[in-house]
């Protein structure tokens, strides 16, 4: 870069030479065998396939924990009217047996 100084037509050459550049350097590239197409097709496949794989496992755990915490819920359930009054009834027969 020359300075600030430069017109706007330099600058516009200089952008398309750098621009010629970049693109010269693509073309230069060697292409891509199709060994080396097929075993990364291949990886790619493979990485799939494991992600997948991990999907499930985390969709089953969830389930489990799911049905772990329904197994919670349940076991921990409100008592009901009977085993309230029993409750009442044990409290009360413990306090008459304090006096």
């Amino acid at each position: 870069m020359k300075s600030f100084q430069d017109t706007y037509q330099e600058r516009v050459n200089r952008a398309a030479e750098a621009k010629q550049k970049a693109l010269d350097l693509l073309k230069a590239r060697p292409a891509v065998d199709e060994a080396t197409l097929a075993a990364r097709r291949e990886a790619a496949a493979a990485r799939e396939a494991a992600q997948a794989e991990k999907r499930e496992a985390r969709k089953a755990a969830q389930a489990a924990k799911a049905e772990a915490a329904a197994q919670v819920a349940e076991a921990t359930a409100p008592p009901t009217e009977e085993e309230r009054k029993a409750a009442r009834d044990a409290r009360y027969a413990a306090r008459k047996n304090r006096k």
